[in-house]
This record gives C-alpha cells, sequence and structure tokens, in this order.
C-alpha cells in the first residue's frame, strides 16, 4: 500500500517549528553511530535586512554508518517499523518537506558505495534512488535541502547558531549525557552563512553538565521506573535558566512544573525525568507533543515538581530563600488565605495561580458548608472560621482601596477620587447592601456610614428629594448634583420617621485655596434646599468636604470661625445657624466638616488597619 507522502506531511507535521528539522537530522545522525554532525545554513538578505526565504537552503551532514539497503528499505516505508522499535514511526524525516519541496540526499554506505536520490513529496522507493561504486571513503550522509516551501520561519533565531546550540542541547540532554558517560565524544557543528558573514557555534559531549541522579521512590504507575537527572550551578544573572522536561527516546520533551516568573535568579537549573515503560508510548506519531491525559501528566508534575523541590531545598539556597518571602508575601497580603496556600506549589507555580487555587479551595469549603442541611459540630466550627476569613477578605478588599487612593494625585480628576468612594450616578439601597459591598465605599469617611438607608451618588437634586420623601415630592427642574448624599432611618419605609441625612462634597487635588472654598458655597447651597424639609422629614443634617488643603486654605478656614478636630490629618469643624429668610425668624445648624484629602485616608487607614491586625493574628494563631 502507498502512502501519500503530502497528506501525510499535513496530516503529522501541520504545526511543527522549523527547529524540529536539526532535531530529527541528528537524531538520525546518532541512531546511524554518527560522531560528528555538520550543519551549514546559507542565505540572503534583502534590502529591509529581512531573510529572502526563496534563498534559504540547509545542508545537514553527519559521518554515520550510511544510508544502505536495509535502512533506505526502512526510509522509504512509513510505519514499518521492527518490534523492538515501535516508538520509532518513520515519521520524522516528512518534517524536511514542511519547509523545503527538494532534499538531496547523498549518502557513502560500505565505504565503497554510493546512494543518491532525491526526497519531496512524490518520492517514490522504487525509482527514487541511484547506487554507484565509489573509491574507498569514509561512510556518511548529507541531506541538502532546498526550495524553501514554508511561509515564514517564525522566529528568525532558527537559523541563528547561538540560539540552535543551546536549543539542541535542551533537546538531546538524555541522548548527549548518555555518550558522555559511555566515553563518546560527540561533535555538533552549526554554521550560518548569510550574505557572507559567517557565524558558528560547537556543541560537544563536554558541554554537557554533569548531571546527578535523584531516584523516586513513589513511581508513577504509567511506568516501570522513573529516574530524575538534575544539574544545580551557580551563573550570571543574565545566563540563569531553568530547564524541565520528560526524557523520551532520548530526547528531552519540555513539561511546565516551574513557571517562567520563577526564574532560579543566579542559577541554571537543569531537571530530566528519565522514565522507562514498556507497555505504551507517551507522544504523538511524530514525536512532537505528549499525548498523555490532563490527569495523568498533572500526577507527573507533581511527583516531578516534589521530587524538584527536594533538591533545590538542599543545592540552592537562594532559591529557597526567594521561596520563602513568596510564602510570607502571600500569607502578610491574603491572611484570610492561610492553610489553603499549597506551600509546595509556591515558588514554582505562578503566584496568581496559587492564589487562584487557594481561593478555589476557600470558596468550595464555603460551597460545602452552605449547602449542609445541619452542621456538625466540626462543620459549625468550620463555619466560625470561613466567617471570620470572608470578613479578612472584605477588611483586605477596604486596604486595596485605601491604596489606591494614596495613588492619586493632582493629575487625576475629582470623578477618580469619586468612583473610587461611590461610582457616579450609582444608587445604593441597604436591602442589597452585600451586593453592592464591594462597589460603595463611604466607609472611608466614615465606618458609622455603612448604616445607611440609601446612598446616592452624584444624582439630581430633585431624586434626592424624591428619597427623602419616598417620592411624594420630586422636583424634576432641579438638576443639581450634590456629589454623595447619604440617609439613614430605622425604618425607610415609614413615612413618618425622620431620617438623618449627609451631603459630601469633593474637590480635585492640586487647586489652590480659592478653588477648594466653592465647597463651603456648595454646602450652603445644599443646606438651604433641604431646610424646607427639617423637622418635618429631616432630623439632623452633617455636611462634608473632602479638599487637598494647602496653608492658605488652613488660615482661611480659621479666619471664618472652623475649629482644629483630631485626625491623622487635618480636620476643621463648624456649627453655625443658617437663616432661612430675611427676617431671621426661621433657621437650621449647620455642622460642616472641611476634611483634608490626606485625613480622609490616613484615618480610613488607621481604622482598617486595626481590624487587620486582630484577624492576622487570628489566622497565625491558628496555623502556629
Amino acid at each position: 500500500m502507498e502512502v501519500n507522502v503530502k497528506k501525510a506531511v499535513k496530516m503529522f507535521f501541520s504545526s511543527s517549528s522549523f527547529e524540529m528539522i536539526y532535531f530529527e537530522a541528528i537524531a538520525n545522525a546518532l541512531d546511524a553511530n554518527a560522531d560528528e554532525v555538520n550543519i551549514i545554513i546559507r542565505g540572503t538578505k534583502d534590502k529591509k535586512n529581512l531573510i529572502q526565504l526563496e534563498n534559504l537552503s540547509l545542508e545537514i551532514s553527519d559521518n554515520g554508518v550510511g544510508i544502505d539497503n536495509s535502512r533506505y528499505d526502512k526510509f522509504s516505508k512509513l510505519f514499518n517499523v521492527e518490534l523492538a522499535e515501535q516508538s520509532h514511526k518513520g515519521l520524522g524525516r516528512l518534517v524536511y518537506l514542511c519547509y523545503f519541496d527538494k532534499v538531496q540526499v547523498d549518502s557513502i554506505f560500505g565505504n565503497t558505495n554510493r546512494r543518491s536520490f532525491i526526497f519531496s513529496d512524490s518520492f517514490e522507493k522504487k525509482s527514487g534512488s541511484r547506487i554507484e561504486t565509489c573509491e574507498p571513503q569514509n561512510n556518511g550522509t548529507t541531506f541538502k535541502m532546498t526550495q524553501f516551501a514554508g511561509e515564514r520561519l517564525h522566529r528568525n533565531e532558527y537559523i541563528q547558531p547561538a540560539y540552535l546550540k543551546k536549543a539542541i542541547l535542551e533537546y538531546f540532554y538524555p541522548r548527549l549525557y548518555k555518550e558522555k558517560i559511555s566515553g563518546r565524544e560527540i561533535r555538533i557543528n552549526i554554521t550560518s552563512i548569510i550574505d557572507g558573514v559567517t557565524k558558528s557555534e560547537l556543541i560537544q559531549t563536554s558541554d554537557i553538565p554533569d548531571f546527578k541522579e535523584y531516584q523516586i521512590n513513589y513511581p508513577i504507575g504509567l511506568f516501570n521506573s522513573v529516574v530524575m537527572y538534575y544539574s544545580i550551578k551557580e551563573v550570571p544573572v543574565s545566563e540563569s535558566r531553568i530547564i524541565t522536561g520528560i526524557a523520551i527516546d532520548d530526547r528531552n520533551m519540555p513539561i511546565d512544573v516551574i513557571d517562567p516568573e520563577n526564574r532560579p535568579g543566579d542559577y541554571e537549573m537543569i531537571f530530566l525525568l528519565i522514565v522507562k515503560s514498556h507497555n505504551i508510548s507517551i507522544v504523538n506519531e511524530s514525536r512532537q507533543a505528549i499525548t498523555l491525559s490532563n490527569s495523568d501528566l498533572n500526577a507527573i508534575k507533581v511527583t516531578f515538581r516534589d521530587a524538584i523541590a527536594e533538591v533545590i531545598n538542599t543545592y540552592a539556597p537562594k532559591v529557597v530563600a526567594v521561596n520563602r518571602e513568596s510564602q510570607e508575601y502571600l500569607t502578610r497580603v491574603y491572611p484570610h488565605l492561610q492553610g489553603y496556600f499549597d506551600t509546595k506549589a509556591i515558588g514554582y507555580a505562578s503566584r496568581n495561580e496559587v492564589l487562584r487555587r487557594a481561593q478555589e479551595k476557600f470558596f468550595n469549603d464555603q460551597k460545602e458548608i452552605l449547602g449542609a442541611i445541619s452542621l456538625t459540630d466540626e462543620q459549625y466550627q468550620k463555619t466560625l472560621d470561613l466567617s471570620a476569613r470572608s470578613l479578612a477578605e472584605y477588611i483586605l478588599f477596604r486596604q486595596r482601596i485605601i491604596e489606591k487612593m494614596r495613588g492619586l494625585n493632582k493629575k487625576n480628576t475629582e470623578y477618580d477620587l469619586h468612583n473610587l468612594i461611590a461610582p457616579r450616578f450609582s444608587e445604593f439601597k441597604s436591602d442589597n447592601f452585600i451586593e453592592d459591598v464591594y462597589r460603595n465605599n463611604v466607609w472611608v469617611l466614615d465606618d458609622k456610614f455603612m448604616s445607611y438607608s440609601t446612598v446616592l451618588s452624584d444624582r439630581e437634586m430633585g431624586k434626592v428629594i424624591s428619597v427623602l420623601t419616598n417620592g411624594e415630592t420630586t422636583d424634576d427642574k432641579d438638576d443639581d448634583r450634590p456629589d454623595i448624599t447619604l440617609f439613614f432611618s430605622g425604618d425607610p419605609n415609614d413615612v413618618d420617621k425622620k431620617v438623618d441625612v449627609v451631603v459630601v462634597e469633593l474637590k480635585r487635588l492640586g487647586i489652590s485655596a480659592e478653588q477648594n472654598s466653592i465647597v463651603e458655597f456648595q454646602l450652603d447651597t445644599r443646606t438651604e434646599r433641604l431646610a424646607e424639609f427639617y423637622d418635618n422629614r429631616i432630623q439632623r443634617m452633617w455636611f462634608y468636604g473632602i479638599v487637598d488643603m494647602d496653608a492658605r486654605y488652613k488660615k482661611h478656614l480659621r479666619y471664618n470661625g472652623f475649629t482644629s478636630l483630631y485626625s491623622n490629618g487635618t480636620v476643621y469643624f463648624k456649627s453655625k445657624k443658617m437663616w432661612l429668610d430675611e427676617e431671621e425668624t426661621k433657621c437650621v445648624i449647620q455642622n460642616v466638616y472641611i476634611m483634608d484629602f490626606k485625613a480622609l485616608v490616613e484615618d480610613a487607614n488607621t481604622r482598617n488597619e486595626t481590624f487587620l491586625k486582630i484577624l492576622k493574628q487570628k489566622f497565625a494563631e491558628q496555623q502556629s
């Protein structure tokens, strides 16, 4: 049965990378007992300094035994392999045709025989090969690849000797290490000639680290044996790297065990998992990807990670210190998740991933408790713990808001501050307190304000009056907008129940004392507008102005009868009568707080830190 080469290429190598050409050629050369491989890359550049792909060519030669009749027979048949070689499907060479339409093959075997043929998508065994007798010479094989057929290289590094040296080393660590310990010297020469400029790199078995073995005593059921090879050495930070892979057919298949963000600082670390199995193949037909199920692969990763962690704990103290700092950071910033963090994953998985897993565990525990029909004593204690953790989560959220407010400056608009406290044009009701608790941050003004019945943010005065009178009175024409208005009532649905009202006006940071003083006029205007409901619907009113206070404005406030109050910043207070008629027969009491922005933030921080310290201590005691 004939095999359509073109279709086979598309089927098995449609997503292969260009560097697979080198990997396959070197693997075949080593299988042919070669101890020297030469790679020559030729090309030209256009006026934009880009590689002209149509002129790109590769020449890969080796001094192996050559393609004799037996090897040619195997070369000519896909999937026709010996029982003892079931992991080798005979597909690797197809990767050449992913990128080149023509591959000229010349091979010396038996020292006096030369075989020549062209490998293309129309290759056939019978008509493809020519054998000639030649003068005695060393055996070997050369592949000349021309007529670039790909759309692009994807990465220019694929034709750069320096990059290829690292890539080839990483891919062939298991095989080259084997050759090294057997005493066999392997040399791989990589040369690029681009527009007459020559660059070269050399790989030899002496470049391979002296790996140590770590026997894994808890082998995975998939394999007969599992051994980890590792190498750890200190290097300049610029050369630091970490390689983790599983060795299959003497090739290294990378698997992500350590997240890239956990770069080892000034270490080069190589960890190779050497597995043996006589029953299954865990790579696809083209040997480009691991075919294990997600659950099996995750089990391998956990086993691999634990083995790596034990080695690092012994031989990489700097990494241990960094991992300890990461753990301390997580418990400091997310104290409510202490006991939920997978400490073994810290320093290996990304911080976000460690955090996500901890949050998922926490959420699952919450679901378990909420779904229970009745609670055991143990579950009851767990409920108390989860409640404390939920509270801690909220306190931590508040701290994030405080930090965001600390980051505001004169470049920010008034709206930036406004939206942090309560998003503009929004309305909050006490009935939806739990749903709104992470959106409404009026607690920054004072924690007692979280007992609101209604909060209006940047809503028209007509809406304010409507809420105040339970919809009995509206004034659609009054579109003046108080920044934030808060209502407090024991029973907001009782029309006879009087309410307390708090009005807040905000000013952007960095404006002048004259501009800040407008806040007093605005508060007077709000007082006059609400006064008609005083003693009828309103029992008490308070007014807050939040400004960026300078020395001139402080002096202005003192000259106008304001008194300084205790704060972590600067707060001034004044209570005065506001006459509502020219005859001064009717008045209301206006209580005004003018608060420096820094006082707002630091007072909020002081209150929140008190709760945070208590909760952190509680969770620390639980874990000790």
